[in-house]
């Protein structure tokens, strides 16, 4: 038979192996959540860059639509009003709601252009027109990425057991770059 000493070294060893497990399981959940993280915040990075370069054109885009349309000022000045910080002093999460609201002012804008079809001709505002085109699409496939990036983090900081890792070390959740109801519409780009 076992003797108590031999039973404790086995429950001891034991312990040990399971300690030793733990331990494992804690640093390959933090070094996947550390990698998921740095995968966000790239995606965010990636859509960064298309948000700043319609950020740029929209001052140009409204200037031209202003000439034509001078009796929409609340449109312009709404998106106007949303441009008076630096884009490069604002937050990552004030970036996405400063860029929704100034989808639904571009979807303003672009509205009020159809009732203008001077304007519609005018090759500046169709050069814009056509940027800002791109420049949507590059925001919605870089959408996809950042959004797919923070539901594969949002899910492991969510889930147990990695949710106790994550909250141990302080990871957490990112909001989803969504757009409106009334942006879903199709917004009319091309003339």
């Amino acid at each position: 038979m076992y003797s108590l000493l031999s039973i404790g070294i086995m429950i001891f060893g034991v312990l040990i192996f399971l300690v030793i497990l733990c331990a494992i399981y804690v640093g390959i959940t933090y070094n996947s959540l550390v990698k998921t993280r740095n995968i966000v915040l790239e995606a965010f990075s990636t859509m960064d860059v298309y948000l700043k370069k319609r950020w740029d054109l929209v001052p140009n885009l409204v200037e031209v639509v202003k000439g034509y349309a001078k009796h929409e000022k609340e449109t312009f000045m709404q998106i106007t009003s949303l441009r008076t910080t630096s884009y490069d002093q604002l937050s990552a999460e004030k970036k996405i709601n400063v860029n929704e609201q100034l989808t639904q002012g571009l979807s303003k804008i672009m509205a009020i252009a159809e009732n203008y079809p001077e304007l519609k001709a005018s090759q500046n505002f169709l050069d814009l027109s056509q940027n800002l085109a791109r420049v949507e699409e590059d925001i919605a496939n870089s959408r996809k990425y950042y959004n797919g990036a923070v539901r594969k983090m949002n899910t492991k900081v969510q889930m147990f057991p990695s949710n106790l890792v994550a909250s141990m070390f302080g990871f957490k959740e990112y909001n989803m770059f969504e757009i409106e109801t009334e942006e879903k519409q199709n917004v009319k780009v091309e003339f």
